[in-house]
């Protein structure tokens, strides 16, 4: 790990969770009314720490049986290119490893650009299996 930099096993906290998305620009597609309850809910977190300011994060979700998710997977743009992002991926397939159960799903929604990032860690797309998704977005009419 580079000098300076520590890894901290827990959830960011509220306040980092919007200072890391924001600096990100994830503002858009986040809602933080409700951003704390979910991150109470979630299976695993990973924070990383330079000069006492949490830089990056992420974490897992999921049912915690059968069905995880890596989400929130993010470091400031001044961090990155330094290793962190491998740092924080490291640690969450350390814990898949240790607690999903055999046959576990582990999905994730790479930014685009970011899929051989994850690739490394044996994410691939499936052509039997395609990714969909939908946001709700109350504002707008069907």
């Amino acid at each position: 790990m580079r000098e300076g930099y520590k890894k901290i096993i827990r959830l960011p906290t509220l306040e980092e969770y919007k200072k890391i998305c924001i600096g990100v620009t994830w503002e858009e597609y986040m809602n933080f009314d409700v951003a704390e309850a979910a991150l109470e809910q979630s299976l695993f977190g990973v924070v990383i720490q330079y000069k006492n300011k949490i830089v990056g994060m992420g974490r897992v979700v999921g049912d915690g049986n059968i069905y995880f998710y890596i989400q929130d997977v993010a470091v400031l743009p001044e961090h990155q290119n330094k290793g962190i992002g491998k740092l924080i991926m490291n640690s969450i397939i350390k814990y898949l490893e240790d607690n999903a159960p055999e046959k576990a799903f582990v999905g994730l929604f790479a930014a685009n650009g970011n899929e051989s990032f994850y690739k490394r860690y044996g994410f691939n797309k499936y052509k039997e299996m395609p990714g969909i998704f939908r946001v709700i977005n109350k504002s707008k009419s069907r």
